[in-house]
């Protein structure tokens, strides 16, 4: 009865060890150079939470914004023949949604960047 799935997590627990084997035989021992996270090798001059300015939080939110816009609307505009006017009807209100939250991050300044 459960002959597939237990084929097929058979067939995934030995694909992941010979991965694993190929990847230990072939790897290249890490030296001082390429083990250093970037910059070409040279050393950090400060922590890595510490590079981004706080500007770019709140754009990463607006830009998170209109990414979840896009999630929503692409199978929406699948559905949207069968389903007719209603489909049409939500998906306005979801975009004045979106946009009563643009105009929150517009007055709040997020999208200012001085």
């Amino acid at each position: 009865m459960y002959t597939g799935v237990a084929a097929m997590l058979l067939v995934t627990v030995v694909g992941i060890a010979v991965v694993y084997v190929l990847h230990r035989i072939t790897a290249v021992a890490p030296s001082a150079l390429s083990s250093l996270p970037y910059q070409s090798g040279w050393q950090p001059e400060e922590h890595a939470l510490s590079r981004y300015h706080v500007r770019w939080y709140p754009a990463t939110l607006v830009f998170l914004a209109f990414d979840v816009e896009m999630l929503f609307m692409y199978p929406w505009a699948v559905v949207v023949a069968e389903k007719g006017v209603e489909a049409v009807v939500e998906m306005f209100v979801f975009l004045g949604a979106l946009l009563v939250a643009v105009a929150w991050a517009w007055r709040e300044g997020a999208l200012r960047w001085v």
